[in-house]
């Protein structure tokens, strides 16, 4: 399916006086995708062609991004999984399937928890429960140098966050051009920071027993960002969760992505989706 997000038109529910945009494209059940640090909707651009041939398509902009509200932070993960929850509520009578990656996925596990008439079933990709002290340096140090670079140092020091070394040396030309491409929107220092204190004080390790719907953990082997050890903890605590390790790093959903998408469309498919079953430990590579 051909889908241009950024043409896709704005809708907007407004939360505690900030507005939060919300786009939606495809038909069938209800799918909300929630994207991580500073990235805003146009980065779903490549699942989202394939999720909205089997699914309702809703994606939102988190406060701080894109169309949605920019105010004075620091945000929460908690705080963040309520704007998602509005946006529910707004765009479906249905319980929804949440996709979300990174950031996205810490918000997601606070939707389920806080808000679990809303939710499904879960994918959650290169995420995490807690910060470790290794974490926190890498978002504290995110923080720092997008106050101090300029947009494309900035771009370089994430690409080389998210990316593996064997797929910076193999797209080294692409990752360059893509550096100097402004985003629609910039975001601004304040709320960068403010997201990334979202990230810092985000703690459901102790509550990860509530989560009760079925649950698809996905990380990267090579992912020296929020390292697997991470989804390994999410796995370990979730009852009904299954862990499939990718090649790849922190973005093995755009490096691997064709058998990412395959594997989450197939697997948030009704049919496809395991009964509810207990946990047995199994990760899968």
């Amino acid at each position: 399916m051909t889908v241009d997000i950024a043409a896709l038109p704005a809708r907007q529910v407004v939360v505690d006086g900030c507005p939060i945009s919300y786009r939606v494209v495809g038909e069938g059940r209800p799918l909300l995708l929630v994207m991580g640090l500073g990235a805003d909707v146009s980065a779903w651009q490549d699942h989202a062609a394939v999720y909205a041939e089997r699914f309702r398509c809703i994606l939102v902009d988190n406060r701080g991004v894109g169309q949605s509200g920019q105010p004075a932070g620091p945000y929460s993960t908690r705080q963040m999984a309520g704007d998602c929850a509005r946006v529910v509520r707004a765009a479906t009578d249905e319980p929804v399937a949440v996709v979300g990656i990174s950031m996205g996925g810490a918000i997601a596990q606070e939707l389920a928890l806080r808000h679990p008439a809303l939710v499904r079933a879960l994918v959650l990709v290169s995420t995490w429960a807690r910060c470790d002290g290794y974490l926190w340096e890498v978002f504290d140090h995110l923080r720092v140098a997008h106050g101090a670079l300029g947009p494309a140092e900035f771009a370089q020091l994430l690409q080389l966050r998210i990316w593996t070394s064997d797929y910076v040396s193999a797209h080294l030309a692409e990752l360059r051009e893509a550096r100097q491409v402004s985003p629609a929107v910039p975001v601004p220092d304040h709320a960068f920071a403010a997201q990334s204190a979202a990230c810092l004080s985000h703690d459901t390790l102790s509550r990860l027993g509530g989560i009760d719907v079925p649950t698809l953990v996905t990380a990267g082997r090579a992912d020296s960002f929020t390292v697997p050890a991470h989804a390994e903890q999410i796995h370990a605590a979730v009852r009904e969760s299954r862990l499939v390790m990718f090649p790849g790093g922190h973005a093995h959903h755009w490096e691997q992505l064709q058998a990412f998408n395959d594997l989450t469309s197939a697997w948030l498919s009704p049919k496809h989706q395991p009964s509810r079953r207990p946990h047995d430990g199994t990760v899968e590579t």
